[in-house]
């Protein structure tokens, strides 16, 4: 088999795998996970309406950059280049698209209206495979989390481990 052969198998495999994918737009300073769906042979997205993930630095005919983590151990599996291009609402690429992402979506908040909400106001996109996959880096590349008004928890509070203990010393 040819490499480029084992590059498409490898991305496809992947991709098909994995529920998140961590891509960067042209122009983006870091990128960004977002939940995907492999189909027919391209990562498909859905994105910057209301309540829906940002797809920031992707724009029709630009390019990205894909990395597809491993479902289980969550390291990085394969790094590849990709053509974006934004399906036409109401198409039949686009209707195929919306199907399979409809499927993979959680927690939406209107069930069997989404797809009319995405036609209305989201943009549904195509990342095509467009070139032979990046060596895998030496190091980490670990970069900082994108700045977010999400908090995490409060630290416990001092005296909680010790009412834990007394309620375990009754029974």
């Amino acid at each position: 088999m040819t490499r480029e052969l084992l590059d498409r198998a490898l991305v496809e495999e992947a991709s098909k795998k994995s529920g998140l994918v961590w891509v960067k737009g042209a122009g983006a300073a870091a990128a960004r996970a977002l939940w995907h769906v492999w189909h027919d042979g391209a990562v498909c997205l859905v994105g910057d309406g209301p309540g829906e993930q940002p797809l920031e630095g992707l724009v029709d005919g630009g390019s990205a950059e894909v990395t597809v983590r491993s479902k289980d151990k969550g390291g990085r599996l394969v790094t590849f280049p990709v053509t974006v291009s934004e399906l036409r609402s109401g198409s039949e690429e686009w209707e195929a698209a919306v199907a399979e992402l409809k499927g993979k979506r959680l927690n939406a908040p209107d069930g069997e209206a989404m797809p009319a909400r995405w036609a209305r106001e989201c943009r549904v996109l195509r990342l095509t495979p467009a070139g032979p996959v990046a060596p895998l880096p030496d190091g980490s590349l670990a970069e900082q989390p994108v700045a977010t008004p999400a908090t995490t928890r409060k630290p416990v509070p001092a005296g909680l481990p010790r009412l834990l203990m007394k309620r375990r010393k009754r029974r």
